[in-house]
């Protein structure tokens, strides 16, 4: 439901927090293949580490089982979809998938259109984590659903 009084929402930041294991090529793959922005690199006792990378607006998407398995039937030929799986939107879509498959990046399904008007790539990145690129091919400034299972869910 939408906040209609417009007061500030009590939550001001999503972090999604991923343990590593092989840190410095997780750091390699996403600040500086896919071009996420470090805010901040935190050095801790021992080896401990933290890099914080900017991703842009945030949102928490939440599709039922049925929702997830259509999605999954359009953007990876029905292959399931990891529990958790990080979408980033991205100016091109076919570029991005590229560059991230000769970093280390595992395509799972490439470049297609889908029928809420994006170009979406499946891919598994380092850490564990399952990745959807996604490149907008309409105008969204009044659309603040485009690109996601929200909007998915309503065309």
């Amino acid at each position: 439901m939408a906040n209609e009084n417009r007061t500030p929402p009590p939550v001001r930041q999503l972090r999604l927090v991923v343990e590593a294991e092989d840190y410095d090529a997780a750091v390699t793959f996403y600040r500086d293949v896919l071009g996420l922005v470090e805010r901040e690199v935190v050095h801790g006792e021992g080896d401990a580490r933290i890099t914080i990378l900017e991703a842009g607006r945030a949102t928490l998407e939440l599709s039922n089982p049925a929702q997830v398995n259509y999605i999954d039937g359009v953007e990876a030929d029905g292959q399931p979809s990891a529990k958790i799986r990080v979408a980033f939107e991205v100016e091109d879509s076919d570029g991005a998938t590229r560059h991230l498959v000769e970093a280390g990046g595992t395509l799972i399904a490439g470049p297609r259109e889908t029928p809420w008007r994006s170009l979406n790539s499946r891919l598994n990145g380092p850490a564990g984590l399952q990745i959807t690129l996604f490149q907008e091919l309409e105008p969204t400034e009044s659309d603040p659903g485009a690109g996601t299972d929200e909007r998915r869910a309503t065309d």
